[in-house]
């Protein structure tokens, strides 16, 4: 059964009882800040509590690991849109222990897309035309090296701002103790 019925329901009494209005702010993020981080959903709650921030702190941009796989793809975008248009003066990376991008497989994920009906002859095409699933697919050993990783993908960004810190933390997702591995970081 679909969640989507319980989701709705809950939603309309939310608004009838303008529960919303603590939530209340406007899109610029009021601490001038850009956050990329996993969508672990340990950290839906715990991130933002960690750190002290409320609803409209911050521009959270969300995906696997936090981690930037591509230099043009959508969580850059993001990163650049939040920094020119939204106001954001420095971008914070946040990875954590325990990530689920550790244990990625490319192999075994490609076995389940073929379980779970995707065409052999997709993955082929995809592969000739250059999608190496093992690049698309690949996670990392530590936390810390996504992190990194991310940091000099940003910093390295042919359209981003010289002037704008990129720092890296990783946290702790039981506690939500972080540690900086790269303060307002800068390739030399």
């Amino acid at each position: 059964m679909s969640i989507v019925p319980s989701l709705l329901d809950y939603n309309r009494k939310f608004v009838e009882e303008k529960r919303y209005e603590d939530y209340l702010t406007d899109k610029y993020p009021d601490k001038q800040v850009a956050i990329l981080t996993c969508m672990d959903a340990r950290l839906s709650e715990l991130l933002p509590k960690a750190i002290g921030f409320k609803n409209g702190d911050a521009k959270f941009i969300k995906n696997a690991g936090a981690i930037l796989t591509q230099p043009f793809g959508s969580a850059m975008r993001s990163i650049l849109v939040a920094v020119y248009e939204l106001g954001a003066r420095e971008v914070i990376v946040i990875g954590h222990h325990g990530c689920g991008m550790t244990e990625i497989d490319p192999e075994r994920m490609v076995g389940k897309f073929i379980e779970n009906g995707i065409d052999p002859l997709a993955i082929e095409t995809l592969e000739s035309a250059g999608i190496r699933m093992e690049k698309f697919l690949r996670g990392f050993d530590r936390a810390e090296d996504g992190v990194m990783h991310s940091v000099r993908m940003i910093r390295r960004h042919p359209l981003f701002p010289q002037a704008v810190p990129v720092h890296g933390m990783v946290m702790d997702p039981e506690t939500g103790a972080l540690e900086v591995i790269a303060l307002d970081y800068r390739e030399e």
